[in-house]
Formats: structure tokens, sequence, C-alpha cells
């Protein structure tokens, strides 16, 4: 079966659980139970069964493709999943949930959820260095939310005037490569080292950042640190720049703001999560001997990758905890 996705996957619920089988089970279904894969798991037929249902060969357990992952247990339709997820992969900026009610025709509730869910699927699987054979990696922290002085005065904060409250989201950048990113409480050393020890393979690592005196004492982790001094105009210097991780914080921003506009602090980090999933698995234009040509992923292909996270991450609506 085709990779591509088409109207036909978004109106009809058996050509999406169709679609979605051959993208998680190429070579025949997979038991969720005991993990036995096989073509000799039977389909269950009869009247009283879901669609799709199958019976394991080995452990006797029934399954179907959404069992054990984020769409497991759902009302929602098939369909209508798979659209929710090709809308999230293919805006840029985020698609918020009132947009989502309007395009389903679900309740907010219901697509405020749904997004929920997807995100949990963009979390990156099985975790790792981002850049196990070293490379030029920039970092550089941001600030998200709303100015005190733009608030109604009943409401203003003024321990909060000039940016004091705001939270704060460390990303790192592999050059031509992905971005992974950390709401974190406040830039020390406490925060990052875990972090940078975590994230990056810093004894082969090229690290290029700006003139944040807290990175500039972890130096000595990394094989080479670089720094350019904003606050002396210097922005590039050579190959030595952090404008690639401005770039991706010029993307988060703007999709907050002008998108979702209000990310409660307890939210933040799935939302970063979303927007450092489609910036890896962006497509973007690179010069192959001599010619530019496309790279990467496509919207269909942005989305595919998604829905390879979906299994193990079921996520219930004790655990988002509040609205955002």
């Amino acid at each position: 079966m085709k990779t591509v996705l088409t109207q036909a996957q978004f109106q009809d619920e058996t050509k999406a659980r169709e679609w979605l089988e051959a993208i998680r089970w190429p070579n025949g279904p997979i038991c969720p139970h005991c993990g036995s894969e096989s073509k000799d798991h039977y389909a269950l037929n009869g009247a009283a069964h879901r669609p799709g249902l199958r019976k394991c060969k080995d452990c006797r357990e029934q399954f179907s493709v959404t069992v054990g992952t984020v769409f497991e247990r759902s009302k929602v339709k098939l369909n209508v999943w798979l659209h929710a997820m090709h809308l999230m992969n293919a805006s840029k900026k985020g698609i918020s949930s009132k947009q989502l009610e309007r395009m389903l025709g679900v309740t907010y509730q219901t697509a405020w959820f749904m997004s929920h869910r997807i995100r949990e699927a963009m979390k990156p699987n099985g975790g790792g260095m981002m850049n196990p054979g070293g490379g030029t990696i920039e970092a550089d922290a941001t600030y998200v939310g709303g100015k005190e002085k733009n608030k109604h005065a009943s409401k203003r904060d003024r321990k909060n005037i000039g940016g004091v409250g705001k939270q704060c989201v460390f990303s790192l950048v592999e050059r031509n490569g992905g971005v992974r990113s950390f709401h974190i409480p406040s830039v020390n050393a406490k925060t990052l080292k875990p972090i940078l020890a975590a994230q990056l393979h810093a004894a082969e690592t090229h690290l290029m950042t700006d003139g944040e005196r807290i990175l500039r004492s972890l130096s000595p982790m990394f094989a080479s640190h670089q720094t350019v001094n904003h606050e002396r105009g210097e922005y590039v210097r050579g190959d030595v720049h952090s404008n690639t991780v401005e770039g991706y914080f010029s993307i988060l921003k703007r999709g907050i703001i002008g998108t979702f506009h209000h990310v409660s602090p307890q939210h933040l980090q799935r939302y970063a999560t979303e927007f450092d999933f489609r910036y890896t698995h962006r497509e973007r234009r690179v010069k192959i001997n001599g010619k530019w040509e496309k790279v990467g992923f496509n919207d269909t292909e942005r989305t595919i990758a998604a829905l390879k996270g979906i299994g193990g991450k079921r996520l219930t609506y004790r655990r988002t905890d509040a609205t955002a």
C-alpha cells in the first residue's frame, strides 16, 4: 500500500485503519502484548467484534493497530485522528485546539486532548545523544511569556516588570540537524550541565553560543567552545555564530504568540517538543554536487514519522493536569 496520505484516509475510518496498519506493520501484525510478529495472527470478523480486531497466535490475546498507542480507547474515529496528525505536522507554527475543533468537527475539549496526545507521540524515542559522532552544536536560552506591562492593571505584578517571571526554554540545535529544547527554571550550571552531559557527546562537540557567562563556565566539557558578543554588535565571525538556534527561537515564539497566544508553564515542555519535532523533521534545500536539492521530510513523511512514535505513550486526562 502507498504511504501517501489522501482524502480517503481522512474521510473513511476503514481506509484510515488499513493505511495505519501498513505503516505500523509493514511485515505483518505485531502483538502489543507479547511482541510476536506474524502474518498468522488471525482476524476476528464476528458481528460482535470491532473492525480490525485480531487474535495473537502465541499469547492468544486480542489486539488491534491502536492498542498500546496514543489512540487507544478513544471514541474519536481513526480517520479524524489521522487528519489531526497531518494538520499538526503540516503547520510550521502549530495549529490551535480551537482551529482543530472547527476543522475536525469535534468539541474543544476533545481537540485539546487530541493535540496533547499527538505531542506525546512527537517525543524523541529512546533518548540517546543528539550527536554521537560529534559536530557543531549551537546552544542558547529564550524566555516565553507575556509582558507584565501589557496586562490589566489589576493583574499586573510589578515585581515581574522587565521580563522577570517569564518561563525559560533552553535549546540545542545541531547544524544541518535536529533540535532539542528543555523548559528549565533558570539558566545556571546546576540546570544546564546535566542536560549537556545527557544530550551531547561533549568531548567531540564544537559548541557555539553567544556571550552567556554560564555557558562559558562549562567550556571545559567540549572539544571547543566559541562565542560571539551580541552586546558589542558581533553576530557572525567566520563560521562562529548562534544564528541557527536564534532562527529556531523565532519559529517557536511566533507560534506561541501568534497561534496559541498563551501556554501554561505546566504544558510548555510539550509545546516545545512539538516545535522540536517539526524542525528536526523539516524539509530543506541543500547544495549537492553544485545543485540545490530538497532533503528531509515533506508533510506526509513528517506525519508518518510522528505515527511511528505513537506506541507506548498513552496519555490520560489525569496526566494532563490542567488546560493550556
